[in-house]
């Protein structure tokens, strides 16, 4: 890792605020879309860039903000990558966002988000919190190839338990499923039904399938070519350069995804999740969460 000094955090507008406090990640995932060229990074992916200044920056942001509104992170960068166990940044700006009564909306795959479950606790007491866990599959021996540096799928719906006895609201990202890999009814029913069991909000699913571009695709297939010899040529003869990649199981898949959601009143349209996570306590009912 290196670290720089940031000249701002924060973007986007009142509503909900992003921010990334580090650049790249450590987790080794094979379709990590944070690979594409078009975000520019200028030094190797996993030479994670630590933004050292980022708690300052937040609160000076914070301090001039006149209305309050939701924070997120975790979209582009994994917060609770390895560095986060020494460095400690990400719960240093969760003190911050505690300290000046705003939400976080906060994203990871991660079990060391658990280290900072008592702030996500006091900041959801105070305002909001969402834990946003990401679930691609249900196969362990499966998580540790596509997945391979970070906790598996059964560890991440312990974190989402925990979240669960604290009271706190959870999104799961079912995305992306990878076509010929993990795009099975079998992976697919098993992750659903565990969201029901710890009670979930919502979960996250763009169609079923994956996203590939410039930079990731490349990384993309030569773990293809590492771990599931032959598959690449089956890519390209199916999908060619295509940016969007749609399991050829998506109609089946989709179906059996809302009917699970539906009969257990789980949000699932990435328009009502994302509006969920965006929205601050002003419209928001915290008796309503876990009904």
């Amino acid at each position: 890792m290196h670290f720089v000094e940031a000249k701002r955090l924060l973007s986007g507008n009142n509503g909900f605020c992003g921010m990334n406090i580090y650049r790249g990640c450590t987790h080794g995932c094979i379709y990590c879309d944070s690979r594409s060229k078009c975000y520019q990074f200028t030094h190797p992916f996993e030479d994670v860039e630590v933004k050292q200044n980022a708690p300052q920056l937040l609160e000076k942001a914070l301090q001039s903000k006149r209305k309050k509104c939701m924070i997120g992170t975790g979209a582009m960068s994994d917060p609770y990558m390895h560095c986060e166990k020494e460095l400690r940044l990400t719960r240093k700006c969760l003190e911050i966002i505690n300290k000046y009564g705003f939400g976080v909306a906060i994203q990871t795959k991660s079990d060391r988000i658990l280290d900072d479950i008592d702030l996500l606790d006091e900041i959801n007491r105070k305002s909001k919190t969402v834990v946003q866990m990401t679930l691609t599959t249900y196969d362990d021996e499966l998580c540790r190839i596509i997945e391979p540096y970070v906790c598996n799928t059964k560890r991440r719906i312990e974190v989402l338990e925990k979240m669960k006895e604290r009271e706190i609201p959870t999104v799961v990202w079912i995305t992306p499923l990878l076509p010929f890999i993990n795009d099975t009814k079998e992976n697919v029913e098993a992750i659903v039904n565990e969201c029901v069991r710890v009670g979930v909000k919502g979960i996250i699913d763009f169609g079923m399938g994956l996203t590939l571009r410039e930079g990731d695709r490349e990384y993309y297939y030569a773990a293809l070519d590492k771990y599931f010899p032959g598959l690449k040529k089956r890519y390209i003869r199916t999908y060619g350069n295509a940016y969007e990649l749609p399991s050829p199981n998506q109609k089946q898949l989709m179906v059996l995804f809302k009917k699970i959601c539906s009969e257990n009143g789980i949000i699932y349209t990435p328009e009502e999740c994302f509006r969920y996570i965006h929205e601050f306590p002003e419209s928001y009912t915290q008796v309503a969460l876990f009904d």
